[in-house]
């Protein structure tokens, strides 16, 4: 797999919900808290305004805008500013199975949203690098996804939940690759670096092979810098030197299989590139928190 396959398959995004709303006329509609969750959402006809708990101005999202909201923070949707908004819990419970809410009796806005959460106890090395709002113009690859849901939404027709359970995850690891794509210069993580050919190149081969005992020199190679270059620009991106972000990776992926597998430490150490269980349990401590049983352990707790 690719990094950012190999890190949404182990944070374990989970679709809550996907449903679609429709409104008319003068409306605002206040969002609670949803701490860890993340919201997609497409407009896919009229406009509105979206404001986010933190952020000082509005959003003026179009037909054909996306937007992520990766923090869970209350945020209010809204035909303008000024209005006065209505709760979202007291006029959404028809919707809490999906389908499609109307508000009002006039039409001329539809939006179509996914709710998720993550299932992985490490939902920060993604939560954590995005802004309160990804908002995505005019997002083309977007728009069969979007066209999709909403046809499922309407028709209810078999089979829906799970189509559009595919659906949602298209669309999240779709809003990602549209937000990866506008470049590393928007902050400093993975997910940016990735955008950068040279240092993504890196990130990718020891994603591919976690266990090879690699050297500083061997990233750069892949990388197709100096060694010296390549240290200094993968920190800068990442924010992690090099081998520290392989430390980190290694410990993520065996906590994952600590939590959903039966395999005796000694293995899953092998597993990650440790000869010594006891090297891998002291690097599991100053990764995690805490040594590797004690970590499955918690979870069974």
């Amino acid at each position: 797999m690719d990094p950012l396959s190999d890190i949404l398959s182990l944070l374990k995004p989970r679709n809550l919900l996907s449903a679609g709303f429709e409104a008319g006329g003068d409306w605002a509609v206040q969002f609670p808290d949803q701490q860890d969750n993340i919201k997609t959402g497409a407009i896919v006809a009229g406009r509105c305004l979206l404001w986010v708990d933190g952020v000082d101005d509005p959003v003026q999202l179009e037909q054909g805008d996306c937007f992520l909201l990766p923090s869970g923070r209350p945020f209010r949707m809204a035909s303008g500013p000024g209005l006065p908004a209505l709760r979202a819990e007291e006029i959404f419970p028809a919707a809490r199975r999906g389908g499609i809410l109307k508000l009002g009796e006039a039409t001329g806005f539809f939006c179509v949203s996914s709710r998720f959460s993550l299932e992985g106890r490490h939902g920060n090395i993604l939560l954590g690098m995005l802004p309160p709002i990804v908002h995505l113009k005019e997002a083309p690859d977007l728009r069969w996804a979007m066209e999709r849901m909403m046809a499922e939404l309407r028709e209810d027709r078999p089979g829906a939940f799970l189509v559009l359970r595919h659906l949602a995850h298209m669309m999240l690891v779709q809003a990602l690759r549209l937000h990866l794509a506008m470049g590393p210069g928007q902050g400093t993580g993975w997910l940016f670096a990735l955008s950068n050919q040279q240092v993504g190149a890196a990130i990718g081969a020891l994603h591919a092979d976690p266990a090879r005992a690699w050297t500083l020199q061997d990233l750069a190679r892949h990388a197709g810098m100096s060694r010296s270059s390549f240290a200094e620009r993968f920190k800068t991106l990442v924010g992690a030197a090099p081998m520290e972000y392989l430390t980190r990776w290694r410990m993520l992926l065996a906590g994952d299989r600590l939590l959903t597998g039966r395999e005796p430490v000694s293995a899953i150490a092998l597993s990650v590139g440790y000869q010594s269980e006891s090297a891998f349990s002291t690097a599991f401590k100053r990764v995690l928190g805490c040594p590797p049983r004690d970590y499955a352990r918690m979870a069974i707790g």
